[in-house]
């Protein structure tokens, strides 16, 4: 028993621990010092509750590292489900919470949860058990979009329905992305791609918000964005304005300018601008490099694996987080519009953290099915009997 829980590991597996544990710690750090300028609340109370899912996430995470492939395999459809049922319940009166604009969330006994971050996880867990299982049958266009379109349009159109459009971008990229380490041939995948750029225009079209947010991004700097009541492109201009004065070197930890009633989500949406502001360009570098060995982690669990389940699971968690992470960092940039996405383990947010940290048990659990160097378990070649050393004379 001893020898199972003490028994090596890759280096997949600590470099994928050691960066969301890395991430994670960081965040809390940002958290801290982005809501320590709250007026009249405790300067703890929101990274005392960080801490608390952190706390609860971490060992978790390294609890479910030790399931088997088998047991995620069993698990494909209760899980999602289950994931559908709890997103169900944000149209729940009395459940669900409305804010800003989405629907997104829900609220039960005082504690709130975003059911749509579990059920990234779970579609990923489905999509890889149901092309695995279709594995031999993927060169055929029927068994490639039955059942993976119709559920996933089920799953995208639970959450676009609360108006969460950036929620459902991502969980298009992990479909997509699921797709693509499938193997199924480029005219195949292209479709599905396709598809998806033309949901994401009309959903963008069709609400007035939405537009409002694009045409912001596309003005990027009037004087009309300078006071609090100018709408959707007021946070992003401050945040533009916290990483131009951070600079190389950054203000200092804790000396950000902008969360003084100026960054209205610098903990949340918008911490990677306190970073920059704080911490200044090495900072920002640190969070991206971090986020650079987590991808190079996942992608070597996907190149050495020989389970095909293993690899489009992978694949969808890893296109869910450094995706989401890239389009969180983009909007801060204003290279995207603003789309309400949270950057991954750092920013405020006890559900989001919790399904990032799960994901995270989910690769370790599959990098433990990696070979590992062991030097006590190399074979040592036999000596060569009398006969051979004769053999080997004449």
């Amino acid at each position: 028993m001893l020898g199972r829980v003490f028994a090596p590991v890759p280096s997949e597996f600590l470099l994928i621990a050691s960066t969301a544990l890395l991430l994670t710690g960081f965040g809390l750090v940002m958290v801290l010092s982005a809501t320590m300028a709250v007026d009249g609340a405790n300067p703890f109370d929101t990274v005392l509750k960080q801490a608390v899912f952190a706390l609860l996430g971490i060992p978790i995470m390294f609890i479910v590292s030790r399931f088997p492939v088998r047991f995620w395999k069993r698990m494909a459809w209760p899980a999602l489900i289950l994931g559908l049922m709890l997103q169900l319940l944000v149209f729940v009166p009395g459940l669900g919470v409305h804010n800003d604009g989405n629907t997104n969330w829900i609220s039960i006994a005082g504690f709130q949860a975003q059911p749509s971050e579990f059920l990234k996880l779970s579609l990923a867990v489905w999509l890889g058990f149901i092309l695995y299982r279709k594995r031999t049958l993927l060169s055929k266009w029927q068994h490639v979009f039955i059942p993976v379109v119709p559920v996933g349009a089920l799953v995208i159109g639970t959450v676009m329905a609360g108006h969460d459009l950036g929620t459902a971008m991502i969980i298009m990229a992990i479909l997509l992305g699921c797709l693509f380490f499938s193997g199924v041939k480029l005219r195949l995948f292209l479709l599905p791609a396709i598809g998806v750029v033309v949901a994401a225009a009309v959903f963008a079209v069709t609400s007035p918000n939405r537009m409002a947010r694009i045409m912001s991004f596309l003005n990027v700097d009037s004087t009309d964005c300078y006071f609090a009541d100018a709408g959707s492109c007021y946070q992003p201009l401050h945040g533009v304005w916290a990483l131009a004065s951070g600079g190389v070197f950054g203000l200092g930890l804790g000396n950000s300018r902008e969360k003084y009633q100026w960054l209205p989500a610098a903990a949340n949406d918008y911490i990677f601008a306190i970073v920059g502001e704080e911490l200044g360009l090495i900072g920002c570098v640190v969070v991206l490099a971090l986020f650079a060995l987590f991808a190079v982690g996942a992608f070597h669990v996907i190149r050495k694996t020989d389970d095909p389940f293993v690899r489009i699971v992978s694949g969808g968690i890893v296109v869910w987080i450094v995706g989401q992470a890239l389009v969180n960092i983009g909007v801060v940039l204003r290279v995207f519009p603003v789309l309400g996405v949270p950057l991954p383990f750092m920013s405020q947010g006890g559900t989001s953290l919790m399904s990032g940290l799960i994901a995270c048990g989910v690769l370790l659990s599959f990098a433990r099915t990696l070979p590992t160097r062991d030097p006590a378990a190399t074979p040592i070649a036999p000596a060569r009997t009398a006969s051979a050393r004769s053999l080997a004379r004449r």
